[in-house]
Protein backbone atom coordinates (compact mmCIF):
# COMPACT_ATOMS: atom_id res chain seq x y z
CA UNK A 1 0.00 0.00 0.00
CA UNK A 2 1.33 3.97 -0.60
CA UNK A 3 1.85 6.02 1.95
CA UNK A 4 -0.10 8.78 2.42
CA UNK A 5 0.38 12.81 3.59
CA UNK A 6 -3.57 13.45 4.65
CA UNK A 7 -2.01 14.74 8.12
CA UNK A 8 0.78 15.37 9.86
CA UNK A 9 -0.71 12.35 11.95
CA UNK A 10 -0.08 10.04 9.22
CA UNK A 11 4.00 10.72 10.19
CA UNK A 12 6.11 9.68 13.09
CA UNK A 13 8.32 12.53 14.75
CA UNK A 14 11.79 10.62 13.04
CA UNK A 15 9.70 10.89 9.54
CA UNK A 16 9.40 14.02 10.41
CA UNK A 17 12.83 14.71 10.36
CA UNK A 18 13.85 12.72 8.35
CA UNK A 19 11.56 14.52 5.47
CA UNK A 20 13.15 17.96 6.54
CA UNK A 21 16.77 16.61 6.48
CA UNK A 22 15.73 15.82 2.81
CA UNK A 23 14.16 18.79 2.10
CA UNK A 24 17.46 20.17 3.79
CA UNK A 25 19.83 18.58 1.99
CA UNK A 26 18.18 19.00 -1.81
CA UNK A 27 18.14 23.12 -1.06
CA UNK A 28 21.76 23.24 -0.47
CA UNK A 29 22.30 21.09 -3.67
CA UNK A 30 20.01 22.97 -5.38
CA UNK A 31 22.04 26.05 -4.30
CA UNK A 32 25.32 24.95 -5.66
CA UNK A 33 23.67 24.27 -9.00
CA UNK A 34 22.89 20.04 -8.41
CA UNK A 35 19.95 18.92 -9.40
CA UNK A 36 19.22 15.14 -9.34
CA UNK A 37 17.15 13.85 -11.78
CA UNK A 38 15.82 11.24 -8.74
CA UNK A 39 12.10 10.86 -10.51
CA UNK A 40 12.77 11.05 -14.44
CA UNK A 41 9.19 9.62 -16.61
CA UNK A 42 7.46 10.11 -13.04
CA UNK A 43 4.27 11.86 -13.30
CA UNK A 44 2.36 14.32 -10.60
CA UNK A 45 -1.02 14.82 -10.99
CA UNK A 46 -2.43 18.14 -9.05
CA UNK A 47 -6.11 17.91 -7.96
CA UNK A 48 -7.47 21.29 -7.13
CA UNK A 49 -10.63 22.51 -6.10
CA UNK A 50 -9.18 26.32 -4.56
CA UNK A 51 -7.13 28.31 -6.52
CA UNK A 52 -3.15 28.26 -5.77
CA UNK A 53 -0.33 30.60 -6.29
CA UNK A 54 2.86 28.49 -4.10
CA UNK A 55 1.05 25.45 -3.71
CA UNK A 56 0.28 24.52 -7.45
CA UNK A 57 4.06 26.29 -8.89
CA UNK A 58 6.13 24.75 -5.71
CA UNK A 59 5.18 21.19 -6.27
CA UNK A 60 4.94 21.45 -10.29
CA UNK A 61 8.57 22.82 -10.13
CA UNK A 62 9.64 20.67 -7.33
CA UNK A 63 8.99 17.88 -9.71
CA UNK A 64 10.55 19.28 -12.83
CA UNK A 65 13.19 19.67 -10.84
CA UNK A 66 13.84 15.92 -9.93
CA UNK A 67 13.42 15.27 -13.48
CA UNK A 68 9.15 14.27 -13.38
CA UNK A 69 6.24 15.94 -15.51
CA UNK A 70 3.19 17.44 -13.87
CA UNK A 71 -0.45 17.81 -14.90
CA UNK A 72 -2.71 19.88 -13.27
CA UNK A 73 -6.87 18.86 -12.83
CA UNK A 74 -9.98 21.05 -10.75
CA UNK A 75 -12.22 18.74 -9.14
CA UNK A 76 -14.28 19.98 -11.87
CA UNK A 77 -12.21 18.54 -14.85
CA UNK A 78 -11.71 15.09 -13.02
CA UNK A 79 -15.51 14.82 -12.88
CA UNK A 80 -15.57 15.14 -8.74
CA UNK A 81 -18.46 17.87 -9.36
CA UNK A 82 -21.08 14.93 -9.67
CA UNK A 83 -20.33 13.96 -13.29
CA UNK A 84 -18.24 10.63 -11.98
CA UNK A 85 -18.07 8.84 -8.96
CA UNK A 86 -15.16 9.63 -5.93
CA UNK A 87 -14.26 5.87 -6.95
CA UNK A 88 -14.07 6.10 -10.50
CA UNK A 89 -12.27 9.32 -10.09
CA UNK A 90 -9.63 7.80 -7.66
CA UNK A 91 -9.22 4.35 -9.38
CA UNK A 92 -8.39 6.25 -12.60
CA UNK A 93 -6.20 8.97 -11.87
CA UNK A 94 -4.21 7.21 -9.61
CA UNK A 95 -3.19 4.65 -12.36
CA UNK A 96 -1.88 7.64 -14.49
CA UNK A 97 -0.16 8.70 -11.46
CA UNK A 98 3.23 8.22 -9.50
CA UNK A 99 1.57 10.84 -6.87
CA UNK A 100 -1.26 13.08 -6.25
CA UNK A 101 -1.63 16.22 -4.90
CA UNK A 102 -5.74 17.56 -3.81
CA UNK A 103 -6.26 20.81 -2.47
CA UNK A 104 -9.90 21.22 -1.39
CA UNK A 105 -12.21 22.42 0.85
CA UNK A 106 -12.86 18.87 2.56
CA UNK A 107 -10.45 16.97 4.72
CA UNK A 108 -12.74 14.36 4.09
CA UNK A 109 -12.29 13.87 -0.01
CA UNK A 110 -8.85 13.29 0.87
CA UNK A 111 -9.10 10.97 3.52
CA UNK A 112 -11.37 8.81 1.01
CA UNK A 113 -9.23 9.51 -2.12
CA UNK A 114 -6.43 8.21 0.01
CA UNK A 115 -8.51 5.26 0.86
CA UNK A 116 -9.02 3.67 -2.90
CA UNK A 117 -5.81 5.45 -4.75
CA UNK A 118 -2.90 3.25 -5.74
CA UNK A 119 -0.38 6.14 -5.41
CA UNK A 120 0.69 8.48 -2.36
CA UNK A 121 -1.57 11.38 -1.79
CA UNK A 122 -0.31 14.46 -0.63
CA UNK A 123 -3.00 16.87 1.34
CA UNK A 124 -1.65 20.48 -0.28
CA UNK A 125 -4.44 22.20 1.93
CA UNK A 126 -8.00 21.31 3.11
CA UNK A 127 -9.99 23.55 5.67
CA UNK A 128 -8.76 21.23 8.51
CA UNK A 129 -5.29 20.41 7.75
CA UNK A 130 -2.38 22.07 6.05
CA UNK A 131 0.23 20.06 6.47
CA UNK A 132 2.91 20.85 3.99
CA UNK A 133 2.87 24.40 5.25
CA UNK A 134 3.51 23.35 8.60
CA UNK A 135 6.85 20.90 7.50
CA UNK A 136 7.57 24.41 5.31
CA UNK A 137 7.75 26.64 8.80
CA UNK A 138 9.74 23.78 10.45
CA UNK A 139 12.05 24.26 7.77
CA UNK A 140 12.55 27.57 7.55
CA UNK A 141 12.68 27.65 11.28
CA UNK A 142 15.56 25.11 11.84
CA UNK A 143 17.73 26.91 8.72
CA UNK A 144 16.69 30.20 10.32
CA UNK A 145 17.66 29.03 14.27
CA UNK A 146 19.60 25.94 13.74
CA UNK A 147 17.09 24.24 15.43
CA UNK A 148 13.17 24.02 16.06
CA UNK A 149 13.12 24.52 19.57
CA UNK A 150 12.07 27.63 19.45
CA UNK A 151 8.30 29.39 21.00
CA UNK A 152 6.08 30.20 18.10
CA UNK A 153 3.70 32.21 18.86
CA UNK A 154 0.66 32.42 16.44
CA UNK A 155 -1.51 35.95 15.85
CA UNK A 156 -4.87 34.85 14.75
CA UNK A 157 -7.61 32.16 13.70
CA UNK A 158 -7.57 29.04 14.98
CA UNK A 159 -7.45 27.39 11.46
CA UNK A 160 -6.33 24.96 9.68
CA UNK A 161 -2.52 26.27 9.63
CA UNK A 162 -2.94 26.87 12.81
CA UNK A 163 -4.19 23.35 13.95
CA UNK A 164 -1.33 22.24 11.83
CA UNK A 165 1.58 24.22 13.46
CA UNK A 166 -0.06 22.52 16.95
CA UNK A 167 0.72 19.25 15.70
CA UNK A 168 4.29 19.83 14.52
CA UNK A 169 4.69 21.73 17.49
CA UNK A 170 3.50 18.61 19.45
CA UNK A 171 5.82 16.47 17.29
CA UNK A 172 9.12 18.55 17.66
CA UNK A 173 8.77 19.53 21.34
CA UNK A 174 8.26 23.03 19.93
CA UNK A 175 6.58 25.72 22.30
CA UNK A 176 3.12 27.05 20.45
CA UNK A 177 0.88 29.78 21.52
CA UNK A 178 -2.13 31.16 19.90
CA UNK A 179 -3.07 34.33 20.24
CA UNK A 180 -6.74 34.62 19.49
CA UNK A 181 -9.88 36.45 19.85
CA UNK A 182 -12.52 34.21 22.24
CA UNK A 183 -14.88 32.62 19.60
CA UNK A 184 -12.14 31.45 16.91
CA UNK A 185 -9.84 29.29 19.45
CA UNK A 186 -8.86 25.77 17.73
CA UNK A 187 -11.14 23.30 18.23
CA UNK A 188 -12.37 21.95 21.75
CA UNK A 189 -12.13 18.31 20.02
CA UNK A 190 -8.83 18.98 18.43
CA UNK A 191 -7.13 19.91 21.30
CA UNK A 192 -8.50 16.91 23.18
CA UNK A 193 -7.00 14.38 20.03
CA UNK A 194 -3.53 16.09 20.25
CA UNK A 195 -3.01 16.01 23.78
CA UNK A 196 -4.47 11.94 23.90
CA UNK A 197 -1.38 11.75 21.24
CA UNK A 198 1.19 13.88 22.87
CA UNK A 199 0.47 14.64 26.33
CA UNK A 200 3.46 16.66 26.82
CA UNK A 201 2.70 18.92 24.05
CA UNK A 202 3.48 22.74 24.86
CA UNK A 203 0.29 23.89 23.27
CA UNK A 204 -1.72 26.74 24.91
CA UNK A 205 -4.35 29.58 23.41
CA UNK A 206 -4.46 33.08 25.06
CA UNK A 207 -6.68 35.91 23.97
CA UNK A 208 -3.75 38.32 25.30
CA UNK A 209 -1.15 39.15 22.00
CA UNK A 210 0.82 41.37 23.89
CA UNK A 211 1.67 38.81 26.41
CA UNK A 212 2.15 35.93 24.08
CA UNK A 213 4.89 37.39 22.00
CA UNK A 214 6.25 38.75 24.82
CA UNK A 215 8.81 35.31 24.40
CA UNK A 216 8.52 34.57 21.14
CA UNK A 217 11.64 33.64 18.84
CA UNK A 218 8.44 33.66 15.81
CA UNK A 219 5.52 35.50 15.74
CA UNK A 220 3.44 34.35 12.50
CA UNK A 221 -0.16 35.04 11.23
CA UNK A 222 -2.66 34.36 8.33
CA UNK A 223 -5.84 35.71 6.71
CA UNK A 224 -8.34 36.67 9.16
CA UNK A 225 -10.53 35.09 6.44
CA UNK A 226 -10.22 32.19 4.48
CA UNK A 227 -11.35 31.16 0.80
CA UNK A 228 -14.61 30.11 1.93
CA UNK A 229 -15.20 32.62 4.63
CA UNK A 230 -15.64 35.45 2.58
CA UNK A 231 -19.22 36.68 4.42
CA UNK A 232 -17.83 36.36 7.31
CA UNK A 233 -15.04 39.09 6.29
CA UNK A 234 -16.65 41.80 7.57
CA UNK A 235 -17.52 40.17 11.09
CA UNK A 236 -14.09 38.57 11.63
CA UNK A 237 -12.24 42.64 10.44
CA UNK A 238 -14.55 43.75 13.81
CA UNK A 239 -13.08 39.97 16.25
CA UNK A 240 -9.56 40.44 14.48
CA UNK A 241 -8.67 44.26 14.78
CA UNK A 242 -7.24 43.98 18.39
CA UNK A 243 -4.75 41.00 16.58
CA UNK A 244 -3.03 42.88 13.69
CA UNK A 245 0.46 42.43 13.88
CA UNK A 246 2.14 45.79 13.63
CA UNK A 247 4.98 47.47 15.17
CA UNK A 248 3.47 47.92 18.01
CA UNK A 249 3.20 44.39 18.79
CA UNK A 250 6.27 43.69 17.42
CA UNK A 251 8.06 46.15 19.97
CA UNK A 252 6.35 44.11 22.52
CA UNK A 253 8.36 40.85 21.49
CA UNK A 254 12.09 40.24 22.06
CA UNK A 255 14.62 42.23 19.76
CA UNK A 256 15.50 38.82 18.13
CA UNK A 257 11.97 37.92 16.71
CA UNK A 258 11.49 36.53 13.34
CA UNK A 259 8.01 37.49 11.50
CA UNK A 260 6.33 34.62 9.16
CA UNK A 261 3.15 34.42 7.12
CA UNK A 262 2.13 31.65 4.93
CA UNK A 263 0.91 33.97 2.21
CA UNK A 264 -1.26 35.18 0.68
CA UNK A 265 -1.16 38.57 3.03
CA UNK A 266 -4.14 41.03 3.05
CA UNK A 267 -1.91 43.95 3.50
CA UNK A 268 -3.27 46.41 6.40
CA UNK A 269 -5.47 43.94 7.57
CA UNK A 270 -3.90 41.06 9.71
CA UNK A 271 -0.58 42.33 9.18
CA UNK A 272 1.17 46.04 8.22
CA UNK A 273 3.52 46.72 5.25
CA UNK A 274 6.47 47.50 7.79
CA UNK A 275 6.26 44.17 9.34
CA UNK A 276 6.31 42.36 6.22
CA UNK A 277 8.93 44.04 4.27
CA UNK A 278 10.80 44.50 7.76
CA UNK A 279 14.01 43.35 8.89
CA UNK A 280 12.69 40.88 11.26
CA UNK A 281 10.37 39.06 7.77
CA UNK A 282 11.44 35.55 7.13
CA UNK A 283 8.43 35.86 4.95
CA UNK A 284 9.77 34.85 1.76
CA UNK A 285 12.53 32.80 2.39
CA UNK A 286 9.15 30.49 3.73
CA UNK A 287 7.65 31.14 0.59
CA UNK A 288 10.72 29.32 -1.38
CA UNK A 289 11.02 26.69 1.17
CA UNK A 290 7.44 25.56 -0.57
CA UNK A 291 8.97 24.06 -3.39
CA UNK A 292 12.29 22.85 -1.28
CA UNK A 293 9.68 21.05 1.11
CA UNK A 294 8.34 19.34 -1.64
CA UNK A 295 11.36 17.87 -3.18
CA UNK A 296 12.21 16.90 0.02
CA UNK A 297 8.54 15.45 0.51
CA UNK A 298 8.01 13.72 -2.68
CA UNK A 299 12.13 11.95 -2.00
CA UNK A 300 10.66 10.39 1.14
CA UNK A 301 7.06 9.57 0.06
CA UNK A 302 7.87 7.75 -3.74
Amino acid sequence: MPRHLTSLYDLTPAELLEILKLAADLKRRHRDGDRPQMFPGRVLVQLFEKPSLRTRNSFEAAMANLGGSGLFLTTADAGLNGRESLNDVARVISSYADVITMRTFSQQLIDDFSEISTCPIINALSDDRHPCQALTDLLTIQETFGHTNVHLVFVGDGNNVAMSLAIAAAMTGMKFTLAVPSGFEMPADFMTDLLRRYPDAKVSQTDNPQEAVSTADVVYTDVWASMGQEEEAERRKKAFGAFQVNKELMACAPGTVKFMHDLPAKRGLEVTDDVMDGESSIVFQQAENRMHLARGLFAWIM
